[in-house]
């Protein structure tokens, strides 16, 4: 192993993995700390997907240094810690504490602090997190249910979650390339900063960023400034200019399923309901009440001919969401649908359906935890951060399209099926 990961959520590392894969390395994502004696089938990258974002921060902490030790036990000569595009956290991390817990592990002084994901219109500007035109705060990001970003500043978002100096590589030393940003970095390190936010609007930024960072044993950011990274091993000669990709979809039946209630993945649910895909929306309080049940749902897939792909979906508008957090709780309200659509998946892979489209980072967690895989290859792009997978720790393989809520364009599901 070359390059070991952490991810804070299971879409967001799936996303990581793809950018991996595509860039030269024989990458396997795993769900959790593995079990030791998990064949990693001789992975150049090994990408652990953790659900730490919303937790407790000492729980993701214990999660994320677990997740580091593995890695560095099994080779890892660098790592990385990949949280989301928009920054997405609370006032007490998770980001901050994790990364200040990498620094101590690795004993290293500086790392990049870098969510830019242009490609899907995230960028840094002078420290700033934009979404396309907007600043985060301006986004809708500012009504996420979990996370509310609502301070475009990441510098000082992360130092109101981090004990770290924070700094800022700004965009004129990222302009001016890999040199300047190592300069840059080796400056700020000096002044006793720990976390170096760095500006970049473009995928030539994020390489340089990567090149950058040859030298450093942590690197945190999104999936974007990855790009960078299989570059610096293949300068070494630690890296062939091949690799054989692992992605054999079985050709079975196909469910989708949306649980995110982001304004990308709510548009995507329009326009399947636009195009005839037949639909079923799941609601929590009839969930929690026993109203609906998981058999009541199974039923409904199984009664619609084979060659229609169904869509199940809780996705709702910010005020349904407020309603519903309100009367169940924040958190029971999301853990109700994710444990519903989790048992929906299990049931209907027992069914014989081994094809799965899942969007939000939360419901793909549960759904693949439901599953039983550990262990999932890298297929071909459906859009900017998503892939298709299959599992390959199990005896028959299950397909599987996990995709962040805010990720896709408006005919994501359409086009997921096009495309295998």
């Amino acid at each position: 192993m070359l390059l070991g990961a952490i991810a804070d959520d299971l879409t967001g590392a799936t996303d990581l993995a793809l950018t991996l894969s595509r860039e030269g390395m024989r990458t396997v994502q795993v769900v959790g700390v593995p079990d030791q004696n998990l064949n990693l089938g001789g992975a150049d990258a090994v990408v652990i997907a953790l659900k730490s974002r919303t937790i407790p921060a000492e729980d993701a902490v214990n999660q994320s240094v677990s997740a580091a030790r593995y890695l560095l036990e099994h080779g890892a000569q660098q790592l990385f810690f990949k949280y989301c595009s928009t920054f997405d956290s609370t006032t007490d991390g998770n980001i901050g504490p994790v990364a200040d817990a990498l620094l101590d592990l690795l004993g290293t002084k500086i790392a990049f602090v870098c969510p830019a994901f242009p490609t899907n219109g995230r960028t840094v500007y002078n420290g700033h997190l934009f979404v396309g035109q907007s600043l985060l705060s301006e986004s809708p990001m500012k009504d996420h249910p979990l996370t509310p970003m609502r301070d475009p500043n990441l510098l000082r978002v992360l130092q109101s979650q981090s004990t770290s100096k924070i700094g800022l590589v700004p965009f004129t030393s990222v302009e001016a390339g890999e040199t300047s940003i190592r300069y840059a970095a080796e400056g700020l390190a000096k002044e006793g900063v720990r976390l170096a936010v760095v500006d970049a609007i473009s995928d030539r930024h994020l390489r340089a960023i990567g090149h950058a960072a040859s030298e450093m044993k942590l690197v945190t950011g999104g999936s974007g400034v990855a790009l960078g990274l299989p570059d610096n091993f293949r300068r070494s000669g630690k890296l062939a200019d091949t690799t054989i990709s692992l992605f054999a979809p079985p050709a079975g039946r196909g469910v989708m399923f949306a649980g995110s209630c982001s304004a990308a993945t709510r548009r995507q649910t329009s326009a399947a309901i636009a195009a005839g895909t037949p639909t079923l929306k799941v609601d929590p309080f009839e969930i929690s009440t026993g109203k609906v049940s998981a058999n009541d749902v199974v039923s409904w897939v199984r009664a619609l001919p084979s060659h229609q792909i169904p869509l199940i979906y809780s996705s709702a508008d910010p005020a349904e969401v407020q309603s519903a957090q309100e009367q169940l709780g924040r958190e029971r309200a999301g853990t109700i649908i994710e444990m519903f659509l989790g048992q929906v998946a299990r049931e209907l892979r027992n069914e014989g359906f081994d094809r799965f489209v899942v969007a939000g980072g939360e419901t793909s967690g549960a759904v693949v935890h439901a599953l039983g895989v550990e262990a999932i290859a890298i297929g071909p792009e459906i859009d900017p951060g998503v892939p298709w997978t299959v599992s390959i720790d199990q005896g028959t393989p299950v397909a599987l399209a996990l995709k962040s809520g805010n990720f896709g364009a408006d005919d994501f599901f359409a086009k997921a099926w096009r495309s295998i």
